[in-house]
């Protein structure tokens, strides 16, 4: 599915309701995910050439429009420069980069540390308000999320129900013994991730769009996001970046790197508790993996927040 030429006419197809009021997510749980999976041997989802021409079809491209072209089809709901594909590579289809078709089957799901049964509804939902940046999220029968969940239950159509698949999520890529290293993450950034994301975290723009996105600053993932754990970002990258080279890190590295991204400010977390960064902490930073969320680096207090 290369062919973006249909985005720019969906965009007046792509309805604008918005009642939702912001989900509490406890927390952004860690996917507990099988090994990784070499990429030639995962599960295969279905080709653009085999979707029906017909109302359902035609919600399944809506849905992958969003998907590639969130920022600019949902602004409404998008408060930085992230589009959902950023983290979802290969427009959701990679093994190793969270591919719908491994999330979709496992919802709805209990999550021990939100206390709930989650729908697939709601994990949308707080992708938009956590990752996205965007405040009050599309409502779980809004037209973005219905397209959106369309697209990721066409993908995983032929996947089986309740089962992880090799590939789902960001496989677990342990500590090191010596844990991590910042300045040695900040070499590891300068050498292999400033050519694509900037020497700043700054990403990159074509125009008024982000071509490569923004690792920190006001247009990234806020301190609510999953990717703010180290532990997330450094699976995520070991796997997939650079981009084309996943894989080429080592754990180590990976860890340095991932601490160096996210030492640096972000948008705060919109679940801030009575304007308190130690409160916030407390309550949900605490025990979600490794992160550096109200806590001093450098004489600095991470997790002010920027705007």
């Amino acid at each position: 599915m290369k062919n973006l030429s249909f985005v720019p006419v969906l965009a007046a197809l792509i309805s604008v309701q918005v009642s939702a009021a912001p989900i509490a997510m406890e927390d952004q749980s860690q996917l507990q995910v099988p090994a990784a999976a070499p990429v030639a041997t995962a599960f295969q989802p279905p080709q653009e050439s085999e979707l029906p021409d017909n109302a359902y079809g035609k919600l399944v491209m809506q849905g992958y429009a969003l998907f590639v072209d969130t920022k600019r089809l949902a602004p409404q709901f998008v408060g930085n420069g992230l589009n959902c594909s950023n983290c979802h590579l290969d427009q959701g289809r990679l093994a190793n980069s969270a591919p719908l078709w491994g999330a979709y089957p496992m919802y709805p799901a209990y999550r021990k540390k939100n206390d709930k049964v989650n729908t697939f509804a709601e994990r949308l939902q707080g992708c938009f308000q956590f990752s996205m940046n965007g405040g009050k999220p599309p409502a779980a029968d809004s037209h973005e999320i219905t397209a959106l969940s369309t697209y990721a239950y066409w993908l995983a159509s032929k996947a089986p129900l309740g089962g992880e698949l090799p590939g789902r999520g960001y496989p677990e890529v342990p500590q090191p013994a010596k844990g991590y290293n910042l300045a040695q993450g900040a070499e590891v950034y300068k050498a292999q991730c400033a050519v694509c994301h900037g020497a700043e975290g700054q990403g990159q723009k074509v125009g008024d769009s982000y071509v490569m996105p923004p690792l920190w600053g006001k247009d990234s993932y806020n301190w609510g996001a999953g990717m703010h754990r180290i532990n997330t970002a450094a699976s995520f990258i070991k796997h997939n970046m650079p981009l084309g080279k996943g894989g080429s890190l080592t754990d180590q590295q990976a860890w340095d790197v991932a601490a160096y991204v996210n030492r640096h400010e972000r948008p705060q977390d919109p679940r801030l508790v009575d304007g308190s960064v130690e409160k916030t902490r407390i309550k949900f930073h605490a025990n979600d993996g490794v992160n550096l969320y109200g806590q001093t680096v450098d004489g600095v207090l991470i997790g002010q927040g920027i705007r």
